[in-house]
C-alpha cells in the first residue's frame, strides 16, 4: 500500500521485533552450548523490550495519537521491507558471531528505514520522531554488541 499513517510502520516494526524475538527463542531453544544460549537468550530479551517500548506509544498515557496518525506517502513496498522480513523468518544457527551479524545487519537496516522517513518527512514532528528511532536503534546495537562481545570473553 503507498499511503500509510506512522502508526502502522510503528505496529509493523513492534511485530518485526517481536518476530526476531522469537527466532532467536527457538535457536536457544537447540543450542549446543551455554554461551550460545545465554547469547540468544539475551537477544530475544533485547528484542521483546523493543517491541514493547513501541507498544508503549499507543498506551503510555501521553497522546501520540496525532503523530502516530499522521500520513505519508511511500512508493516503495512499505511496510513489509522485504529484507527484513526474510531475515524474521530465517533460522539462527550456528555461532554467537552469527547471532551477533544477524542482529547487527536487522538492526541497521531498521535504523535505515527510520533514517529514511526522516528524510522524507513533511512535518518536522514526523522527522524528529523518525530521528529518534533511528538514535534508539544505534544505541541499542552499540549497547547489545557491547554486551554481545562481554560473553564472548567468557
Amino acid at each position: 500500500m503507498r499511503y500509510n499513517q506512522i502508526k502502522d510502520l510503528v505496529e509493523w516494526a513492534a511485530g518485526f521485533h517481536a518476530r526476531m524475538a522469537r527466532q532467536y527463542s527457538e535457536a536457544a531453544d537447540k543450542a549446543d552450548n551455554e554461551r550460545l544460549k545465554m547469547g540468544l537468550d539475551y537477544l530475544a530479551s533485547r528484542e521483546l523490550q523493543m517491541k514493547t517500548g513501541l507498544e508503549d506509544l499507543f498506551n503510555d498515557g501521553t497522546d501520540h495519537s496525532k503523530l502516530l496518525e499522521t500520513w505519508f506517502d511511500e512508493s516503495s513496498e512499505f511496510p513489509e521491507p522485504p529484507e527484513l522480513d526474510r531475515m524474521a523468518e530465517e533460522t539462527v544457527i550456528g555461532s554467537l558471531e552469527d547471532a551477533m551479524k544477524t542482529a547487527t545487519i536487522a538492526h541497521e537496516r531498521l535504523q535505515a528505514m527510520y533514517e529514511h522517513r526522516a528524510l522524507r518527512s513533511r512535518i518536522k514532528p514526523e522527522a524528529e520522531f523518525f530521528d529518534s528511532l533511528a538514535e534508539g536503534h544505534n544505541s541499542e546495537i552499540r549497547h547489545m554488541m557491547a554486551s554481545m562481545e562481554e560473553l564472548q570473553g567468557i
